[in-house]
């Protein structure tokens, strides 16, 4: 047998299975497409709302309020470039897929993270799932979405979270188990439950590592937002992908410069905010 004749299509058993799928679940992708619709319809629409010069304001007065003059002059910098590079409104959209990606990747990855700190069993099955998502080129996940959910915002959020949860799942993991054994058995010996050892103890050693995790789910969210462009998410990545079929080099360096404010603005901020609020509670 020629070797060139022997062919792995994994489409071809694929592709009944996601008929299937769209035949007799279509009312749940439906209730899920609306779900997801609506919550970043209202996150976009209040961004939206308020106007540009006002939310710069609002975002900075609120940066150096809650973390320092540095944020509120970087947060100033970064959204006042968004405005005056024409792409102020793809940015908030992007804000927002940005966004509801994370929220919901970290309220999957968190808990997952901790059972696996505690369930060995369960470690030994996530890890080389984890590793294997990790490996995966993004794009990938784009693939399924779109087959299921069609073209749009709603298979480019949920590709998003699916490439999102695996750093701040590992990491989660990690920093959970990273929490000194002394501080645990302390706890334990003066009577805490084991709510107030997670809050109390576990959260706050665990804390550095997991601003890493949330980093990294942030950066990696936007780059997939970015990359979902390509499948009509809209926002910067729409922007980035017109400059590259239509070989404009000055709106794809612009709409790319775009994504490095975002991603510094919210990267600077989630985790300046985070840190504030450790500081505030260990004092």
């Amino acid at each position: 047998m020629n070797p060139a004749d022997i062919k792995f299509s994994p489409g071809a058993w694929l592709a009944p299975s996601v008929d299937w799928l769209n035949a007799n679940l279509h009312g749940l992708f439906a209730l899920i497409s609306r779900c997801i619709e609506a919550v970043l319809g209202g996150i976009e629409g209040v961004l939206l709302a308020i106007p540009a010069y006002a939310m710069i304001a609002l975002v900075a007065l609120l940066a150096g309020f809650l973390i320092n003059l540095r944020a509120a002059a970087l947060a100033l910098a970064m959204l006042g470039f968004c405005l005056l590079s024409g792409f102020w409104v793809a940015s908030m959209q992007t804000i927002a897929l940005v966004t509801v990606a994370v929220l919901i990747s970290v309220a999957v990855a968190f808990p997952l993270g901790v059972l696996a700190s505690r369930i060995k069993r369960l470690d030994a099955v996530l890890s080389p799932l984890l590793s294997v998502m990790q490996t995966v080129p993004p794009w990938v996940y784009l693939i399924p979405a779109v087959m299921v959910f069609s073209l749009g915002k709603v298979p480019a959020i949920l590709a998003t979270i699916i490439y999102g949860i695996p750093p701040m799942l590992r990491l989660t993991t990690l920093a959970f188990n990273g929490v000194r054994a002394d501080l645990l058995e302390l706890g334990k010996a003066m009577g805490a439950s084991p709510r107030d050892i997670l809050l109390k103890i576990e959260l706050p050693s665990a804390m550095p590592t997991l601003l890493v995790g949330l980093n990294q789910c942030i950066l990696l969210s936007l780059a997939m937002v970015v990359l979902a462009g390509l499948v009509g998410a809209g926002g910067l990545g729409a922007e980035v992908t017109r400059g590259l079929t239509r070989m404009e080099m000055g709106l794809g360096l612009r709409a790319g410069l775009a994504i490095v404010a975002v991603a510094l603005l919210l990267d600077r901020l989630s985790r300046g905010a985070l840190q504030g609020r450790r500081m505030r509670a260990a004092t």
